[in-house]
């Protein structure tokens, strides 16, 4: 057995300095390659213990370390901390969670803590962009311990500040914070380091909390055999000029040769085919755009991120396993069929649910559960034209609806959705994509909840009020408070005793024609039939009529607690002269 080096991501909410902090690690400048200086793609860079060695001299002194050193994962975003697995869990060892230390928690620093916590990801927080205190002295390449000692009494006070309504924040969040060089139980509080991705300041402490985590606590972990067959997990299908299509594939367990016989993770069964060529980065550089040319190797150890080169990887998909076949060739397809399949809790109503891995696809599940979305159906890929057919025959218009996640619609569902009663929400941020869905669903269950009332006479019930006799008779106008429940116009109301005394014409406030008015309302009534003095008069309480064979629907009904109160006193009233009215 032999120790890995640990795998790393880094995580955060957009703009908060991901790529530019492992840009100051390695000594590369990625980020400036990147559309929009946003990350598009999955990188990958190793960080040798003797690179780590180097930038924490000032710290470390003679301590000396087994762990061989750091492999970084830079992903586009906290969705492909999800995407990639490995053993049914996070592909990640440990974790860098990385906050503008001016801006501090934003919606998706949260979803990311989230993520964390639900694959059991141990943390360290990169308080990033310290240098933009201001009056801050910049160090570059210092530790941060080193440069705080230099920087003036108002300058720590207000980094003190940040630091308290950040352990503040994270304590609403249920998690205990601390700068790292105040913690005493690593295993009970989570390290905050803060860093400059600009000048580097930080950088040094940041490399050694992540190593001695590593050393302390994980070290049974990363232990591997050597010599094992190896396991990865695929980042991306890439296609390399003179190599044709490449799969970047991180190997965290085992051992990979050239000429290995593989099963990779596609979306039906495992493809099982040969590899031809191996090539890694040289520590320090990005497998995405490695500043050097690629060493070919006949051989690799977990942990690496390399770029493969197959006989056959039709069908693979990003976040798939790569399982080295040793011996029982079925046995590992069997293996691989099982960590590929997909757990997610389906009913028997429900809306359509997509996304571009398996990983993902679960993430997706979790939050569209704790959103109480329920799910019918699961399936990986973009949205198809018989998706939408499909969905379009689903019941409840509720449900009706596709939610893609990091998904596209192809050419020919976008052209089916013209004739289609459904909706489609696409987003590559899960809590963005829940949001959507949230509240659309909510709008629309207040529509359909007022449609199906307007079908109803609703109970309600009114008092006509004194010195308010506008008219009496042809119709009778007279003013009324709404006591309870709500009125409309065409409803017919009756008295304390059951007898009818007329139909609502119409409802006005001043020279407003109304709907319907509400508890509270004081509004003038239009009642045919009626004349003042004889059927109503004032102070009279009147009820809205409602029709028997309405009454079971309506009790059924989503009523609140005033219009079930009226609605059994009107069944009270009703039942003095049937006793068995109703039921």
């Amino acid at each position: 057995m032999s120790i890995r080096q640990p795998i790393v991501s880094v995580l955060g909410h957009v703009d908060h300095g991901k790529t530019k902090l492992l840009d100051e690690i390695r000594g590369t400048a990625v980020m400036q390659r990147e559309a929009g200086l946003i990350t598009q793609h999955i990188g990958a860079t190793e960080v040798p213990i003797d690179h780590i060695y180097e930038v924490c001299s000032e710290l470390i002194k003679q301590r000396n370390f087994t762990v061989p050193g750091l492999l970084f994962i830079d992903t586009p975003g906290h969705h492909s901390f999800t995407t990639l697995r490995a053993r049914g869990g996070s592909l990640a060892d440990l974790a860098i969670l990385v906050i503008d230390i001016n801006e501090g928690l934003k919606p998706q620093t949260i979803e990311s803590i989230n993520i964390l916590r639900r694959f059991k990801t141990p943390f360290v927080i990169a308080l990033n962009k310290v240098d933009l205190i201001p009056g801050w002295r910049e160090h570059p390449g210092k530790p941060f311990i080193l440069s705080q000692n230099d920087q003036m009494d108002q300058v720590k006070q207000a980094l003190d500040n940040r630091l308290y309504e950040l352990v503040g924040r994270f304590y609403k969040e249920g998690l205990s914070v601390d700068r790292y060089d105040r913690i005493e139980d690593f295993t009970k509080t989570i390290a905050m380091v803060p860093v400059s991705a600009k000048t580097g300041e930080g950088i040094p402490d940041l490399l050694l909390v992540l190593i001695g985590l590593a050393q302390r606590f994980l070290e049974s972990m990363l232990e591997t055999e050597e010599g094992g067959p190896g396991k990865g997990t695929i980042l991306e299908l890439k296609e390399e000029k003179g190599l044709g299509p490449t799969l970047d594939v991180i190997i965290y367990s085992g051992k990979l040769k050239r000429g290995d016989q593989v099963a990779l993770g596609t979306r039906g069964d495992p493809v099982v085919t040969k590899v031809k060529a191996i090539l890694k980065c040289k520590p320090l550089d990005e497998i995405r755009e490695p500043r050097d040319r690629f060493d070919k190797l006949n051989e690799v150890h977990a942990a690496a991120g390399i770029k493969l080169s197959c006989q056959n990887v039709d069908g693979v998909v990003a976040g798939a396993p790569l399982m080295v076949i040793k011996g029982n060739r079925e046995s590992v397809v069997e293996e691989m069929r099982e960590e590929t399949k997909v757990h997610i809790e389906i009913e028997d109503d429900g809306v359509l649910i997509k996304a571009d891995a398996i990983g993902s696809l679960e993430a997706l599940a979790y939050e569209a559960k704790n959103a109480e979305i329920p799910i019918r159906k699961y399936e990986l890929g973009d949205i198809s034209r018989r998706d939408v057919v499909e969905v379009a025959a689903y019941k409840d218009s509720l449900n009706r609806t596709i939610l893609g996640f990091n998904v596209n619609m192809l050419q020919d569902a976008k052209e089916s959705l013209t004739d289609a009663d459904i909706k489609v929400f696409l987003n590559d941020v899960v809590y963005r994509l829940i949001e959507e869905y949230t509240e659309w669903r909510d709008e629309e269950r207040t529509k359909i909840e007022s449609d199906k009332r307007s079908l109803f006479a609703f109970p309600g019930k009114i008092r006509v009020l004194p010195g308010c006799v506008f008219r009496t008779s042809k119709p009778a106008i007279v003013g009324v408070r709404v006591l309870q429940g709500r009125i409309r116009p065409g409803q017919t109301l009756i008295n304390q005793d059951g007898r009818d005394i007329g139909r609502i014409r119409s409802l006005r406030s001043g020279e407003e024609a109304l709907k319907e008015s509400i508890m509270g309302d004081e509004v003038a009534v239009a009642i045919e039939g009626a004349t003042v003095g004889r059927q109503v008069d004032v102070e009279d309480i009147l009820y809205v009529d409602i029709l028997e064979s309405r009454v079971k629907e309506l009790q059924a009904f989503d009523l609140n607690d005033d219009e079930r109160m009226i609605l059994e006193e009107f069944i009270d009233i009703k039942r003095k002269t049937d006793k068995f009215w109703g039921m």
